[in-house]
């Protein structure tokens, strides 16, 4: 595998720099996973802006955590998923819908299922959902808005999972308390 180096801000591509001066702002540290996506300075914009996007949806932390989450089991990332599992702790998320997300498992929550479920839908379709499954999804109390920001959600992964996927970049000491592999994984 091609290894990526793992930046700073003072060896990051100039128009890195100041993206990671705001993620360290941000988190408090520089993620090893936008420390390796700076290597391509739109990459790491692309990812952060999308991030900041995506909360300013209508959806609740645990309802974007779902979707995230979601996505992160589905796509196999085993960084994200550390990185989301202790972002949802330190965020309130409830421990029975975080181990649930993490494991595959249904939520006990009926409509914050129905969220993981049609979550699932829009990856596994690759975003072709059927009339049925939308309808069904929206007779749960989602909005047609809700759909749209489940495909952001969606997006936001395909951005991360998939770098990671190439770039491998270690898991951070935050997030190794948490970390995550597919043997976790029930539903498989």
């Amino acid at each position: 595998m091609t290894n990526y180096t793992i930046h700073t801000v003072e060896s990051a591509p100039e128009a890195s720099k100041p993206i990671l001066k705001s993620a360290k702002a941000k988190f408090g540290f520089i993620p090893n996973l936008m420390a390796t996506m700076s290597e391509a300075p739109v990459m790491v914009e692309s990812y952060l802006t999308l991030m900041g996007l995506f909360d300013k949806t209508n959806l609740s932390e645990t309802e974007r955590q779902i979707i995230l989450m979601t996505n992160n089991r589905l796509n196999g990332c085993t960084y994200c998923m550390a990185a989301h599992t202790a972002v949802s702790k330190m965020s309130g998320v409830d421990n029975d819908v975080i181990e649930a997300l993490r494991s595959g498992s249904p939520i006990k929550d009926p409509k914050l299922e129905a969220l993981r479920t049609f979550a699932i839908i829009i990856n596994e379709t690759r975003g072709w959902p059927t009339e049925e499954q939308v309808e069904a999804f929206l007779a749960t109390g989602y909005t047609k808005q809700t759909v749209l920001e489940v495909i952001v959600g969606t997006s936001l992964k395909v951005l991360s999972n998939y770098s990671t996927h190439i770039i491998e970049p270690k898991l951070d000491d935050r997030f190794a308390s948490v970390a995550w592999s597919k043997d976790m994984d029930k539903s498989s």
